[in-house]
Parts: C-alpha cells; sequence; structure tokens
C-alpha cells in the first residue's frame, strides 16, 4: 500500500507538489499522467526517499523498488554484474540472489545478455535492465516512471507483461506515463496530476463517463461526423432515419486521452 497525503514541496517560487494526494492498494496499478511540471516525478522522488517534502507525508508498505525516467545504468559493467549489484543491495545473497537473477532476465527478455557489458546494449535493453533492477527483489511497492520510453515493441510488451504479473502477486504500483493506451492494457486505475495535485482519480470508465465520443458515417457523396457521449446510440438513431446507402462506419467511444485532454486544460 502507498498514501500520499497533501505533499508539498517547492523550490523558490514554484511549487512541484501543492497539496499532493494518492493512495494506492496492494495488488493495483495506478497510472500517474498529467503534463510535463505536475509534479508526477517530485512525488516519485519523495516516495522512493530521495527527497524530503516540505509538509505532508507519504505511508508505504514494504520495500520501494524504483525505475526512473532516466536511464541510471553503469555502461562498464554487465547486466548480471547490475542486477547483482541492486540486488544486493536489497538484502538478496547467494542463491536467492541468483535465481532471481536467472527469473528476471528470463521474464524481461534478458538471459540473451546478461554478460554483455550495458553500455554496447539497445536502448530497449538497458530500459528493460533498469526495469529488472526495480522488479528483480520483488518490492512491495513499484514506482515505474516512463518505463517504455524510447522503447521497441518487444521491450513495451515484456514491461507491461512484468509490472501486470508483479501487481497480481500482490505489489502496489504506480506507473507514469505518457502513453495511455498502456494503461488500459495493464487495468490500471487512473489519477491525472496537475499543478502538483491530483485532480481526478478512479477507474477508466468512471472517468470516462460523460466524455464524447464519435460516430462517423461515410456516404457516397458526403460525411457526417456527430461527437456524442453515446456515439451507439448515435449510430443507431442515424440509420434508422438515413436512406441514403452507407459505405463506411467509424465509431470512437471516448478514451483515456480524451480524458487527459479534458482535466489537464481544465480552468
Amino acid at each position: 500500500m502507498l498514501s500520499a497525503n497533501g505533499l508539498i514541496k517547492r523550490y523558490g517560487d514554484i511549487a512541484a507538489l501543492d497539496g499532493f494526494d494518492l493512495r494506492v492498494e496492494a495488488g493495483e496499478i495506478a497510472g500517474l499522467v498529467g503534463h510535463n511540471g505536475a509534479g508526477k516525478t517530485t512525488f516519485f522522488d519523495i516516495a522512493a526517499g530521495l527527497i524530503r517534502p516540505d509538509a505532508g507525508d507519504v505511508a508505504i508498505t514494504g520495500e520501494v523498488g524504483m525505475a526512473p525516467q532516466q536511464l541510471a545504468l553503469y555502461p562498464s559493467v554487465t547486466v548480471r554484474e547490475t542486477l547483482r549489484l541492486f540486488g544486493g543491495l536489497a538484502g538478496l545473497r547467494g542463491r536467492a540472489l541468483t535465481a532471481a537473477i536467472d527469473a528476471t532476465a528470463e521474464e524481461l527478455a534478458l538471459t540473451g545478455v546478461l554478460d554483455r557489458r550495458v553500455g554496447v546494449l539497445s536502448g530497449g535493453q538497458q530500459r528493460r535492465t533498469q526495469a529488472a533492477a526495480a522488479l528483480l527483489p520483488r518490492p512491495g511497492v513499484l514506482l515505474l516512471d516512463e518505463p517504455t520510453a524510447g522503447a521497441d515493441p518487444e521491450t513495451r510488451a515484456a514491461l507491461l507483461a512484468a509490472v501486470r504479473r508483479r501487481a497480481d502477486d500482490g505489489a502496489t504500483v504506480v506507473y507514469c506515463t505518457h502513453y495511455l493506451p498502456e494503461l488500459a492494457e495493464l487495468r490500471a486505475t487512473v489519477a491525472v496530476a496537475r499543478d502538483g495535485r491530483v485532480i481526478a482519480r478512479g477507474t477508466g470508465a468512471d472517468l470516462l463517463k460523460g466524455l464524447p465520443g464519435e460516430v462517423r458515417v461515410v456516404l457516397d457523396d458526403d460525411e457526417i461526423t456527430i461527437t456524442t457521449a453515446d456515439p451507439t446510440a448515435a449510430l443507431a438513431d442515424l440509420l434508422r432515419d438515413l436512406d441514403r446507402p452507407v459505405r463506411g462506419i467509424d465509431i470512437r467511444q471516448p478514451s483515456l486521452d480524451d480524458l487527459y485532454r479534458e482535466l489537464s486544460h481544465a480552468a
């Protein structure tokens, strides 16, 4: 479990966090979204114990594993040595450490590069190595800040599957991303941050209620587009009254992208 209450962090006249509240339960993945400067990375740094808030507190059950947005790896050591270092810092030793390295490497498709230096790996392999360092000790709380930024499809798929498995095993996960379809794939709840605080919180379905979608009908020489909160019903009404041949239909239900734009640009 992770519970942040009333976090405030200022840098001079800039309020990075201004009453930031967030609670995430064990087994839950919370997708944290918001524009750059919304306070997401500052929250991660406080939750991981890297910096202190000016006010407020964070309560965490279990150890914390964090994969920061920027790659933070030693290029001159191997993947195996990297994982041995981070696993050792988390208290793993001997056979337990070796087994954890092997299992995590297999999970994130790193087995074939365990003995290569990090500096010669592809960008996707480095992303997976950084995520593996956070996931390896199986911490109770995972903080993942843009873990798939710039990642190839193989890396993205491996990371998302590993994160979902950790939550299914009971970990608390806060997953920061600008790529909103990932949250649907992870079956994550959503927290939208703006100006240093969380302004919306809930399941994707609950937060999408009432947001407009779109239905588009292509005719021989015309196109009809309707923006509506219920595209399916609007299409049924349109087809019932339409007396011309239909050449194509496209329905776009409200999405997390719509929610993101609606809330993050709200006054």
